[in-house]
């Protein structure tokens, strides 16, 4: 069975390095770690295949990111899975998370959307919540900044330091998921 991992976030260089996005820097890593190379697809997507494990218990793997912005992700993301077949409860999504403090990462399948438009939109177009959530903790603004202002702005310079091992923890959630479940991740990396 093919696994389906989407990062979201919105398209371009302007949003590339914001809190938003670090779904999609979870991506960038996994393409990194197993030299693959990401191609547009006809579903609005950015894609890129490659096999998690070694011999007859290799799981298929598609990592994507969309040509969407955040609150239009599930048409392209629920077209690609039509186009591979994947079943949403095959389907991970890397998102970033509000209520978590930041670098921590939680797991789970289904449940709400807690206003984050991304999933909203996944969730309206598989017509079910029923698909994995890797949370990517960003925490919230410090005193007035409004939460929408603070999603698309950069990491602050002391965040930056911590980003990398945050990004790479991120990739291994993803792989122990795939490889081990949903149990053994939470037991591992729900910090």
């Amino acid at each position: 069975m093919t696994w389906l991992v989407v990062g979201l976030g919105n398209p371009g260089d302007k949003y590339a390095a914001t809190r938003h996005n670090v779904g999609q820097m979870v991506i960038d890593e996994l393409v990194s770690r197993h030299n693959v190379k990401l191609s547009s697809h006809k579903s609005r997507t950015h894609i890129a295949a490659f096999k998690l494990g070694v011999g007859v218990d290799a799981h298929p793997v598609i990592v994507a990111k969309s040509h969407s912005f955040m609150n239009e992700t599930g048409g392209p993301i629920k077209a690609l899975a039509n186009f591979y077949s994947v079943e949403p409860q095959k389907v991970i999504a890397l998102h970033d998370e509000l209520d978590i403090p930041f670098a921590a990462i939680r797991t789970k399948i289904a449940g709400g959307d807690n206003g984050h438009n991304g999933l909203k939109s996944m969730t309206s177009a598989f017509g079910t919540a029923e698909y994995y959530r890797v949370r990517l903790g960003i925490g919230r603004p410090m005193g007035e900044q409004d939460p929408g202002d603070f999603v698309l702005k950069a990491f602050s310079k002391v965040e930056q330091k911590d980003l990398g091992e945050f990004i790479v923890r991120g990739a291994d959630v993803v792989e122990s998921l795939i490889n081990e479940g949903l149990e053994r991740t939470q037991t591992r990396y729900n910090s």
